[in-house]
């Protein structure tokens, strides 16, 4: 079946195939990692009002995310601190570690 005859069928049946132009770059996130689609071909499948993207092609690449450290407050860091008797300069560095988890933390200080 050609390209054309297919596009009848589908207007036919209540679909709608557009291509998106200029895409350089599809960028899936997960928990875990990013998978990086570099170049690929990037198709929209309307049916019933649903939108389906459809991504083919180009090179495909996996990396780990950054990770951030948490942001630790001044407040759990001195309620850290006074749980232990450790100075605020140590307590911070025990909830960076724990990321950001103050049982951890103080656990960890107090070992």
């Amino acid at each position: 079946m050609n390209p054309r005859e297919a596009r009848r069928m589908m207007q036919r049946m209540g679909m709608n195939m557009d291509t998106v132009e200029g895409v350089t770059e599809v960028v899936i996130k997960t928990p875990v990692k990013e998978i990086v689609i570099e170049e690929p071909e990037v198709a929209i499948l309307q049916v019933q009002g649903q939108k389906i993207y459809q991504v083919t092609g180009g090179k495909v690449s996996e990396k780990a995310p950054e990770r951030k450290a948490p942001a630790v407050s001044e407040e759990d860091a001195r309620l850290v601190a006074d749980q232990t008797g450790k100075t605020l300069e140590e307590a911070k560095k025990a909830l960076e570690e724990s990321g950001g988890d103050l049982a951890k933390a103080i656990l960890l200080l107090q070992s």
